[in-house]
């Protein structure tokens, strides 16, 4: 997939780093660091980051070096994600966030292993790389990016895989959302154990 990344996870490939507000999802409007991690072969053909797809073009980078970077800010929340952070070891990132007293969110797609240690598992399956039946049932919040009418039945496919406590958001594709977003708002009114969830940042200009 990429360079020669140790197992141990102590070295990354890190695309960008940086301090917003998180956009979307259950922890909107949050402060929060992001982690972005390159290198992904999902391959949504709308992601918004596919300069995230080819680790190579990322430097890796220790992970203690990313973990000073998220001290320096006032917020204690972390957001992990990429590309697919999952395809990297993450044990250690979590557990050097976590000795330090920041709380660990991941955005995943679920395709691949579970690692770190976790106090929030946002699940955004893709039809392109089918999340791991074990993953689902861990998640804490599933997010379905609706593109068109036939993920709905798509969305609570996933739905069913997920624990009874798990959050349930619907999301209009970026692109679409202008077609999509009614869509939802009705689903989500004849379906109200799903919510909306909008991509807030991009309203407010931030990353």
């Amino acid at each position: 997939m990429a360079h020669n990344i140790p197992e141990d996870g102590t070295l990354l490939p890190l695309m960008e780093d940086f301090y917003t507000i998180q956009g979307e999802g259950f922890n909107t409007g949050k402060a929060a660091y992001f982690i972005r991690l390159g290198g992904c072969d999902v391959g949504c053909h709308w992601c918004d980051v596919k300069e995230s797809w080819d680790a190579e073009l990322h430097p890796l980078t220790p992970t203690d070096q990313i973990v000073a970077n998220a001290l320096k800010y006032p917020s204690k929340n972390v957001v992990v994600t990429g590309g697919e952070p999952l395809i990297y070891n993450l044990d250690y990132l979590t557990t050097q966030l976590q000795k330090n007293n920041i709380r660990t969110f991941i955005e995943t797609s679920g395709a691949y292993p579970l690692s770190g240690n976790w106090d929030w598992i946002c699940l955004s399956p893709k039809k392109f790389k089918a999340p791991r039946p074990d993953i689902t049932p861990l998640a804490n919040e599933l997010k379905v990016i609706i593109f068109n009418k036939s993920d709905f039945d798509w969305a609570e496919k996933y739905a069913k895989t997920v624990s009874p406590t798990c959050k349930l958001y619907l999301q209009p594709e970026w692109s679409k959302a202008g077609e999509i977003t009614p869509l939802i708002v009705e689903y989500v009114m004849n379906n109200p154990q799903w919510e909306v969830s909008l991509q807030t940042h991009k309203y407010l200009n931030i990353p």
